[in-house]
């Protein structure tokens, strides 16, 4: 059965939906997740689990960043060209390498554990970092399976199963820590149980892909068939898998490695100027769960808009049409500014209300974060450029810049989070500042890039407007929630009603002021649908008004 190019379209967009939905409700779970869990740990055990899970997410990301999309491009073009017996010595090739990285990157996490714990100054998570370690091996396996679906173009399984790992490992890791705590353990022991509850939860998302992979195995032809694609032997798969997945793996790397380096900096440097090993784990247990867990929220939400757009761009690539790039650019640009600028001012000024609605059981961790997540605000914006100026890097098939921008802006914040966290007056608030620095650095360095590609950009059309708007919208909500809570004190229906407010504001200042253009809001997925709402809600208003004019 042969597909349309508008099917294919259709399943593209579908499948990238789904992936967008499943992938917000896995953060919204994980948010959800460490609510709870800040009761049973405390700021200090947090700090005990977060550094553990850095550790182990630096092994995931060189395992599975960019293998998965190697695997699932290898299967696409063998399935294009009809020889689907070739899928199987690429699946099988590619399990071998991932039960090798799996295997590997579990017995370094056991074999280093107290080698890991000396580096970071932090001793008491040494029991967490050996929990979490298997952690490792069932991702490795389950990002194979997922790369083999996803070269079949089939997202729900790798959807259903990243549900799986977080509902898992929010069931679980409570459940553990509570009996922990109910044991009397001692804090170090009670995040190795919750440690102990992630590695459950993956573990089911993986035996739920192995078991849709031997219900949906394809059918395969004759060996004779998988010669014709050119992979006759394991090392011509890998030698493929490697030159794809690579560059991907390098860039991840950075970002993974640059945490960890950062995660490291902070224990160091705080218990340099005179914090001990309990403190600096509170410090970086309040910075880590409450501050980084609202801010990386934001970006999961906003990076999904712009995205159907890549594919766009990357058509007008191949057609040579350069001044249609060009508009692809910057409507992708311009999109991403209209969401991420409002949200980014928005979490600055809103940072303490936001997190006193999540985190009302802990005044004391959200007194430090409050400050911390004001000053992150401002990197939601960053965030979300760093993916749009990626994803047009990538759509002109440039792959060494992203990394090299990448690699400026690790060292930039490594350097500036050494200086300012190692200043007493400054302490922990140079954790963000540097992450400013870092992602700026990104951004400008990748906007330099993309514009040799395609031309420069309008900077006034695209970000200064919904920069003016969202000041305006944002100010006025904000001097209205200052002068409620001076009467009502810090109350949840007076934030949330604020924090709608500024919404709202924003969303028809930008209706009516021109904030937005009528190509912007039909690029969206459902923008014909939203134009036609606007469009019907602005006649209202306006014949509205002139009907009073009259009378």
């Amino acid at each position: 059965m042969e597909f349309k190019r508008s099917d294919t379209k259709k399943v593209f967009f579908s499948g990238v939906l789904l992936l967008s939905v499943s992938t917000v409700l896995v953060k919204i779970i994980g948010l959800i997740y460490k609510i709870p869990m800040l009761s049973y740990l405390g700021s200090e055990g947090m700090g005990y689990f977060n550094s553990a899970y850095e550790i182990y997410a630096l092994f995931c990301i060189i395992a599975t960043a960019g293998l998965p999309v190697a695997l699932s491009v290898l299967i696409s073009e063998a399935r294009a060209k009809g020889h689907t017996s070739a899928i199987r010595r690429i699946y099988r090739a590619s399990v071998c390498i991932f039960l090798v990285l799996g295997i590997l990157g579990t017995l370094l996490m056991w074999i280093f554990a107290d080698a890991f714990c000396t580096w970071i100054k932090s001793e008491s998570a040494y029991d967490c970092i050996l929990s979490i370690a298997p952690t490792v091996f069932f991702v490795c396996v389950s990002s194979a399976i997922r790369g083999y679906f996803q070269g079949f173009q089939r997202m729900l399984p790798t959807a259903l199963s990243q549900l799986i790992e977080a509902v898992g490992k929010l069931l679980f890791g409570l459940l553990f820590a509570h009996i922990a705590l109910e044991c009397g353990a001692a804090t170090g022991q009670i995040a190795a149980a919750a440690g102990w509850g992630l590695t459950l939860g993956t573990a089911l998302s993986t035996l739920y892909l192995l078991i849709e992979k031997r219900r949906c195995t394809e059918p395969l032809n004759d060996w004779e068939e998988s010669q014709k694609v050119g992979l006759v032997g394991y090392r011509d798969v890998w030698r493929s898998l490697g030159r794809l997945a690579i560059p991907m793996t390098l860039g991840a790397s950075l970002v993974s490695l640059t945490k960890l380096i950062d995660m490291a900096m902070i224990l160091r440097r705080l218990q340099s100027i005179g914090y001990s090993e309990v403190a600096a784990n509170e410090a970086y247990g309040s910075y880590t769960t409450l501050a980084l867990s609202v801010f990386g929220l934001l970006p999961t939400l906003l990076n999904s808009i712009a995205l159907p757009l890549v594919p766009m761009l990357s058509a007008a690539i191949a057609s040579g049409d350069s001044e249609k790039q060009k508009q692809m650019v910057e409507t992708s640009y311009r999109l991403s500014a209209f969401f991420a600028i409002p949200s980014a001012i928005g979490i600055s000024a809103f940072a303490r209300p936001v997190l006193l609605l999540l985190f009302q059981n802990e005044p004391q961790a959200v007194m430090i974060a409050s400050q911390l997540l004001s000053l992150l605000g401002i990197s939601v914006f960053l965030s979300c450029m760093i993916t749009a100026t990626n994803s047009v890097l990538h759509a002109y098939q440039s792959v060494k810049q992203p990394i090299l921008s990448m690699a400026v802006g690790a060292g930039l914040k490594i350097l500036v989070s050494y200086i300012l966290i190692g200043i007493p007056s400054v302490g922990l608030m140079g954790a963000p500042i540097s992450s400013f620095f870092c992602n700026g650095a990104v951004v400008l360095m990748n906007l330099h890039f993309a514009s040799k590609k395609c031309g420069m950009i309008s900077v006034k059309k695209i970000f200064v407007r919904p920069l003016v708007i969202s000041c305006a919208a944002i100010g006025i909500a904000f001097g209205i929630y200052l002068s409620l809570i001076g009467r009502y004190g810090e109350d949840s229906i007076v934030s949330i009603s604020c924090i709608f407010l500024a919404v709202v504001l924003y969303l028809l200042i930008s209706c009516f002021c021109g904030g937005v253009s009528e190509e912007d809001i039909r690029a969206l997925p459902m923008g014909e649908k939203v134009f036609s709402m606007m469009t019907h809600l602005r006649g209202y208003i306006f014949h509205g008004r002139a009907q009073k004019e009259k009378k």
